[in-house]
């Protein structure tokens, strides 16, 4: 309900007027929040569970005494709806709301701080009166760069996610430019997607729904079809996707604690095809999802003394190989020295290793890092003509980067010194002129003084 009458949460009759005038906005009707609108937002959309949301807000008590504001803080109150990340009320009341709106909660204990209350602030089995502003909200972000942004439209159940190499089933409808290119009900490997069209950014999305959930996935061109676009739905390059994704149901994979080596071993060889299967068609970021399955399953096993020692470690020491490969195509090149690393630890005298994080360290402009694995080459395979090159190469950044500083420092310390100079003919002229005020005053004195005898 809306009201024209001023109410504030100063106000005694306030829990009142709420109780009298609100609406419950409980689920199951049971007069734990109730609501009244003070201003309507500014549009119909309302955030969904997982979106992250900017708040104002005042907290008091029955009696009106407050306990908590983040307008005294002169700052936003933000977190991610539906999460339980605060008091039932706000994931309920908040959810109600739209941007821009203001309005008031009514709240019992069981939907506030409830038997135990807050130390020091709330006693137990409080009632509370909440003043609140929707500011904004987004979607919630399932990747660091953002180029994965989900919007739960309906919660799934239970406590189970798909893994990596789960059996998926799910209806999807995508759209481009407001326009749906693909509504199908698909099964498919997780890690797999690409197979029947699934782009990457749906298929990593996976891992994070539960059964029974709908959500809305907004994908940057790189976890939607990249620069290829995708000709058999006709969609072009670099094209911003939006999924509305409903996940029937799954069946997971085993995880690594149960499987033994040797079941690890024989899934690790299938893997290894596909990773390279996708790697050789340039998906490379499929690649690294199959390669980094045989790091996880059977880096531990390194640490195990028996007879099946050998054929881990050289497993291992390929994916770790690939997967640095895999980085230097995507320009991830710290990702790429880090894979390195792993191989290097396997086998020192890797080739392939240390060519391989001595061309990400160049890329990486670390030069003479670089030329000292290229050498390391020489070493292991002094017939090496990549690795001679590279060098020559390395020599060449460091000359070149050397020059770069002379020049810099040179100009530096030339304009130091104008500087300096220009300081110096300023303080010089400072101290004429001085003088000459001196003697100025000293001449007018004396010919006061004269004056006087007069």
């Amino acid at each position: 309900m809306t009201t024209d009458r001023e109410i504030t949460v100063d106000d005694e009759s306030a829990a009142a007027f709420v109780t009298s005038h609100g609406i419950d906005i409980t689920p199951n009707k049971d007069q734990g929040v109730i609501k009244v609108v003070k201003r309507l937002g500014v549009d119909g959309e309302r955030p969904m569970i997982g979106d992250k949301v900017y708040v104002h807000y005042t907290g008091k008590l029955l009696n009106g005494k407050k306990f908590d504001s983040s307008l005294d803080r002169k700052q936003p109150f933000s977190f991610n709806l539906g999460k339980g990340q605060v008091i039932k009320a706000w994931d309920v009341g908040v959810a109600s709301m739209q941007r821009g709106e203001v309005c008031l909660f009514l709240c019992k204990p069981e939907y506030a701080y409830g038997t135990t209350g807050s130390p020091r602030k709330i006693a137990p089995n409080s009632s509370l009166l909440f003043e609140v502003e929707l500011l904004s909200f987004k979607g919630e972000e399932l990747t660091e760069d953002g180029g994965i942004v989900r919007r739960i439209k309906v919660k799934g159940q239970g406590f189970r996610y798909p893994n990596v190499g789960a059996t998926v089933s799910v209806h999807l409808q995508g759209s481009c430019d407001g326009k749906i290119f693909d509504s199908r009900d698909v099964s498919f490997v997780v890690g797999e997607g690409d197979d029947v069209n699934v782009p990457l950014g749906v298929d990593r999305a996976m891992e994070k729904m539960q059964e029974g959930e709908c959500c809305l996935l907004y994908l940057k061109p790189k976890y939607g079809f990249g620069k290829e676009g995708c000709p058999n739905l006709n969609i072009g390059p670099n094209a911003e996707l939006m999924y509305e994704v409903t996940l029937h149901s799954f069946q997971k994979a085993k995880e690594s604690w149960e499987m033994d080596v040797k079941e690890k071993l024989a899934l690790a060889m299938q893997v290894k095809q596909k990773g390279t299967q996708y790697f050789k068609a340039g998906r490379y970021p499929q690649a690294v999802i199959q390669y980094q399955r045989i790091v996880s399953w059977l880096e531990i096993e390194c640490l195990l003394d028996d007879e099946q020692q050998s054929p881990v470690r050289d497993i291992l020491l390929v994916a770790q190989l690939n997967l640095a490969l895999c980085h230097l195509r995507l320009r991830e090149y710290t990702c790429a020295v880090h894979n390195c690393n792993k191989a290097i630890e396997l086998d020192e005298r890797s080739e392939k290793a240390l060519y391989r994080r001595g061309e990400a360290r160049l890329l990486c402009n670390e030069f003479s890092l670089a030329m000292d694995d290229f050498q390391r080459v020489l070493q292991v395979n002094p017939s090496n003509r990549a690795a001679r090159t590279q060098i020559s190469v390395c020599q060449q950044k460091i000359r070149e980067h050397h020059e770069r500083d002379k020049k810099i420092y040179a100009n530096m310390f030339q304009k130091f010194a104008e500087r300096d100079a220009k300081a110096g003919k300023l303080k010089k002229r400072k101290e004429e002129t001085g003088a000459l005020d001196d003697n100025s005053e000293l001449g007018t004195k004396k010919q006061r003084k004269s004056q006087d005898h007069l």
